[in-house]
């Protein structure tokens, strides 16, 4: 069976990378050092596919490349070099509400969203009373969205996102969304959806979610793989990196 998701040897540079001219040079300023946010790379070499009704973490530092990845696989941003395959139609829940306007009511956002979001408007006809279901908003849905707490939005976000006809989902920091009953609810989607062969690909700082939801994973660091594999193992290693490099204890000004 082909991979839902494959990526060979990705590059990705930086649009901004900074120039050296002649007066940084005489001056003693023509090296640039490279950081964790200021590099040339944001992803160097980057390759590893996911199979379908699996889901796929990746973890790493800020920094380290994650949104940038998953940007490239959204099709939102281009690779310099390397080859990207999405293997059917791909949705994600990366900046939930962002395309809501906050004079329209829940209804009329959920048209424009879910059209946003590619799909027809016989399919969000179709699918508009199991989105309010499963926000739970009832009757708030004919309200204005700026009447709406943050929680609220949020919910309605990701019903209409789970409602999209997709084989691959891309997560960002997002599985943490309503109170903790509603979250057991869209953990249970997400698991639903990978049994009906969906593959999920998530960035989480959540050690927990991502041992939750995925099978196999990869760690970033600078851009570049750290390590990749099953999902405990690579949560492992990265967890030990974590407290080698702890820094120490750091006292306010005046503390004893």
């Amino acid at each position: 069976m082909s991979a839902a998701v494959e990526c060979a040897g990705i590059w990705k540079s930086y649009v901004d990378a900074p120039r050296v001219g002649v007066k940084s040079l005489l001056l003693g300023r023509g090296t640039v050092r490279e950081s964790r946010y200021s590099r040339h790379w944001a992803l160097q070499d980057v390759s590893f596919s996911v199979a379908p009704g699996t889901g796929f973490g990746v973890l790493g530092h800020n920094g380290s490349g994650k949104t940038t990845l998953l940007s490239l696989l959204l099709g939102t941003m281009q690779a310099d070099r390397g080859s990207i395959v999405m293997r059917g139609r791909v949705a994600s829940l990366i900046e939930l509400g962002a395309g809501f306007h906050p004079e329209l009511t829940g209804r009329d956002n959920v048209f424009l969203y879910g059209s946003i979001l590619g799909m027809r408007l016989r399919e969000i006809r179709a699918r508009y009373d199991w989105i309010v279901e499963f926000s739970e908003l009832e009757d708030a849905v004919e309200a204005p969205i700026r009447t709406y707490s943050a929680g609220m939005i949020t919910r309605l976000a990701f019903s209409v996102i789970a409602s999209v006809p997709a084989e691959v989902l891309l997560i960002d920091e997002v599985l943490a969304v309503g109170d903790a009953r509603f979250r057991t609810k869209c953990q249970q989607f997400l698991r639903e959806f990978k049994a009906r062969n969906g593959t999920l690909v998530i960035v989480s700082h959540s050690m927990n979610d991502l041992l939750e939801m995925c099978e196999a994973g990869m760690c970033l660091d600078a851009g570049k793989v750290e390590s990749t594999g099953p999902i405990r193992d690579v949560v492992a290693r990265y967890e030990a990196r974590v407290r080698a490099q702890a820094p120490a204890p750091v006292h306010a000004p005046g503390a004893r």
